[in-house]
């Protein structure tokens, strides 16, 4: 997929910085060339010889060089590539690119490109929570720039939390993605997956027994079309997508607000499992187990109708809203009125009866219910229910595969 890209990769000051050389490495394993471009700062953490010997290639470090602008010139160079990858993208360049500031040789090719920009953050965890950094994130992404991470873990200054740079092999996914072109390219679909947690007390939860393999079959084979995935996530055991913007969430409360947080989008799929019910009143303090007390009586409340609440949204409607269903009795009907009752515009029945093997397994028994009426699909892999399905949506949203 990277064989023949040309990757114009901008190297900010950061400790995260010598991830950069396998990045290098990597790509250019794949096929890809790659012009890297260093900041003042990042040489104190990595060095040019070392860039420009796994790059081969020359390292561009100055705005006013003259050489430089003699052979290549800043403009031609911002323009010269396929993609330009920011990273790390310190909180101190994402500002610069936020504010639209050109005093250094990487803020100027960035704002003279007229490619795509990924940026994968860097930074500490208090920095990367600052308002000023998350109004940046903002301004980014609202002019097309894409991000990939930050992580969680431990920092090389001692704290732990957001911040850490992705890995190599997710910035290299998300340049994939950004690169790839598909019936689905310009085309943004929110995918939900996953069971939700609810908890009872801080050591207990109820919940549906989802794995979230089928959820992050379709986001990966929507990405493989070219779409903007944004991937909303509960606690799931299966891996996460590549190339997709993930948003980790745990109850129903926090999905809902992530898939409204996440709207606009040209399709919507609700893969999730969402429990129905949360537990009302105090849940702060462990439940104990006494001697000759009966268990203790829960109280539910009705968890949000995240479908629906999409569904039958009478502004910004996505153009196609698909919810799953899993059924284990009368599957047709209880898909059919599912789909009536919720107004989305397909339902996807699944059979979860415990003989299917279905729940937590790595195949799937669908039924597809839209308003042409019913389809059986043979029992395949999630990965080819997946690829099958998002060759559907691209069709349904205009594209042909």
């Amino acid at each position: 997929m990277l064989a023949g890209r040309k990757i114009l990769l901008a190297i900010g000051g950061g400790i995260a910085a010598f991830k950069c050389l396998d990045l290098i490495r990597r790509l250019r394993e794949q096929g890809a060339s790659v012009t890297p471009v260093l900041t003042k700062s990042a040489e104190e953490f990595v060095t040019p010889l070392s860039v420009s010997a796994l790059a081969g290639q020359k390292v561009y470090r100055d705005l006013f060089d003259l050489t430089d602008e003699a052979e290549m010139g800043h403009i031609e160079l911002s323009r010269a590539a396929d993609l330009v990858v920011v990273a790390p993208a310190t909180a101190d360049l994402m500002a610069k690119m936020a504010g639209g500031h050109a005093n250094d040789l990487v803020s100027t090719l960035l704002m003279a490109t007229d490619k795509r920009v990924v940026i994968a953050p860097s930074m500490n965890v208090r920095m990367w929570e600052h308002p000023a950094t998350q109004r940046n994130l903002a301004l980014l992404a609202a002019d097309g720039v894409l991000t990939v991470g930050p992580n969680s873990g431990d920092m090389a200054c001692g704290e732990f939390g957001p911040g850490r740079m992705a890995e190599v092999p997710e910035i290299i996914a998300a340049i994939e993605a950004a690169l790839v072109t598909g019936p689905l390219k310009g085309r943004h679909v929110l995918v939900t997956s996953g069971p939700t947690h609810e908890p009872i007390d801080p050591v207990r939860y109820i919940a549906n027994r989802s794995s979230g393999a089928q959820g992050s079959a379709i986001a990966d084979a929507l990405v493989s079309l070219g779409a903007k995935v944004t991937f909303v996530t509960g606690p799931a055991k299966a891996s996460r997508p590549q190339g997709c913007d993930v948003k980790e969430v745990e109850t129903a409360s926090e999905m809902q607000a992530a898939t409204q947080a996440a709207l606009p989008a040209d399709a919507a799929v609700f893969a999730a499992a969402v429990a129905d019910w949360h537990v009302l009143g105090d849940k702060s303090s462990k439940i104990k187990k006494r001697k000759g007390q009966t268990g203790p009586a829960i109280e539910f409340g009705e968890n949000p109708d995240i479908l629906r609440s999409v569904a039958q949204m009478t502004k910004g409607r996505p153009k196609l809203v698909v919810g799953f269903a899993a059924e284990t009795d009368d599957m047709l009907a209880n898909g059919t009125a599912k789909r009536d009752r919720k107004g989305c515009d397909w339902i996807v029945i699944n059979d979860v009866r415990p003989e299917t093997g279905i729940m937590g397994g790595d195949q799937n028994d669908i039924t597809l219910i839209t308003a042409d009426g019913t389809e059986d699909w043979p029992r395949m892999s999630k990965i080819d229910v997946g690829q099958k399905l998002a060759a559907r949506i691209a069709a349904a949203l205009g594209g042909t595969v």
